[in-house]
């Protein structure tokens, strides 16, 4: 674990450097996806079972109805009520997220619009294999659902080719009828390109480890993706001499379970606090059950920081940009009003990360990686297109082209003056 302290000359250095490493080191993970991405672009099937044979352990693409209903039918009722609160959280919260059209008419009848078309497809990467994410599918659905997606497709890798039943739970809960057991790039390239089995999408969304994120970047342009870097995951928490470091160490380590590529982030004032938690952490991580996982991600990519005001803080977090932020501080209003960038902030002791992940009804699928600078976490504008309509009247032409015509002109596009002269010299 790096420890940082603010009376060290080199703090702002050693920061900007181990952020650096993070993002150097996910670029290195990332080089072997064009590869896979070229090989299913051009053998389809074929090669997307070959994949799916070396990293899962299976040869199964789809999964029949009857199979999806006897697995369904095996899980537990808590499960199940625990997926029904979650998925009318999310519902409700997300629903109130809808655009409205704008419409807007000039004194010259020249009428202008502006309306929220939603994605035709779009395909929601839910990660699996050997482990399992029923939350994912309603966190990327829902907003889908709210938009008007018409066609919804699910692409989850199922380890041995054996399905999830929360996930399939969750995916019927969301009314999706297409799933294909598919994962990691190749998933990928397959909703990008499309294959025998396998209807290409217009659109891509969902967290993912760093393979996945880099097919993502690797095939836009093909196809659209999020306007963010979703993964791999990331908390940054601050804290200070009131917060209770058992709560806190079992924060960080909820988030490096995830993956050993995750990064905790610890930041506060009270020295003694910081070591209090580094124990906790070390003491927690011996029963978690993702020990190995969270274990590389703690050692590898966590950090630790003595900032001695909140003025610094707010500086490190807005630099750090972090996918979650936990305020576990008693002044967290004075200190929240100045941060601008971060995927989403949990505010006071209670409101923790673990939460949102689930049932808060916000969304979980944030901008990581520093994206969270220019990006956010996934809406249900994610879900549309955003397109103007334009009438012009006689009068209206006549009013304003002159001066589009200037503008053509001094930009050298006589042809474009030309289109307007026609209109405004005809009778």
């Amino acid at each position: 674990m790096k420890i940082l302290d603010i009376n060290s000359r080199v703090f702002d250095k050693s920061l900007d450097q181990l952020l650096k490493n993070r993002r150097d080191k996910i670029k290195l993970s990332s080089v072997s996806v064009s590869k896979i991405i070229k090989d299913v672009k051009k053998n389809g099937d074929k090669a997307l079972i070959k994949y799916e044979k070396k990293f899962n352990k299976s040869s199964k693409i789809t999964h029949n109805f009857s199979q999806i209903r006897k697995s369904i039918a095996k899980l537990d009722s808590k499960i199940k009520k625990a997926i029904d609160v979650a998925y009318n959280r999310i519902y409700k919260f997300h629903s109130l997220q809808k655009f409205k059209n704008i419409s807007y008419r000039d004194k010259l009848n020249n009428k202008l619009e502006y309306k929220y078309i939603p994605i035709e497809s779009v395909a929601i990467y839910v990660p699996g294999s050997t482990a399992s994410y029923p939350s994912s599918v309603l966190m990327n659905t829902i907003p889908a659902i709210i938009a008007g997606v018409k066609r919804i497709v699910m692409i989850n890798p199922c380890y041995k080719g054996k399905p999830n039943p929360a996930v399939l739970y969750a995916a019927k809960k969301c009314g999706i009828k297409e799933i294909y057991s598919i994962g990691g790039p190749s998933a990928i390239a397959a909703v990008t390109y499309g294959t025998k089995k396998i209807k290409k999408v217009d659109k891509i969304v969902g967290p993912g480890n760093v393979f996945v994120a880099a097919a993502k970047k690797e095939v836009f342009g093909d196809v659209g993706i999020e306007n963010m870097t979703a993964g791999p995951s990331e908390i940054t928490v601050v804290c200070d001499k009131f917060s209770n470091p058992e709560w806190i160490a079992s924060d960080l380590i909820g988030q490096a379970e995830h993956d050993p590529m995750a990064q905790c982030i610890l930041i506060s004032k009270d020295k003694s606090l910081i070591f209090k938690v580094k124990i906790e952490i070390f003491k927690q991580l011996k029963v978690l059950p993702r020990y190995l996982i969270a274990k590389k991600s703690i050692l590898n990519n966590s950090i630790l920081m003595h900032i001695n005001s909140d003025k610094k803080i707010i500086e490190v977090v807005n630099k750090i940009a972090p996918e979650h932020l936990e305020l576990n501080i008693n002044n967290y209003k004075k200190v929240v009003k100045n941060i601008y960038n971060a995927g989403s902030i949990c505010l006071g002791k209670y409101a923790v990360m673990a939460m949102t992940d689930y049932n808060a009804g916000s969304n979980h699928v944030l901008p990581t990686n520093g994206s969270a600078k220019y990006s956010s976490g996934i809406s249900v504008n994610e879900f549309y297109k955003r397109i103007s309509y334009i009438k012009l009247s006689k009068k209206g032409i006549e009013s304003l082209g002159p001066s589009a015509i200037t503008l053509a002109n001094y930009e050298g596009l006589a042809g474009h003056a030309y289109s307007v002269k026609k209109r405004i010299r005809s009778k």
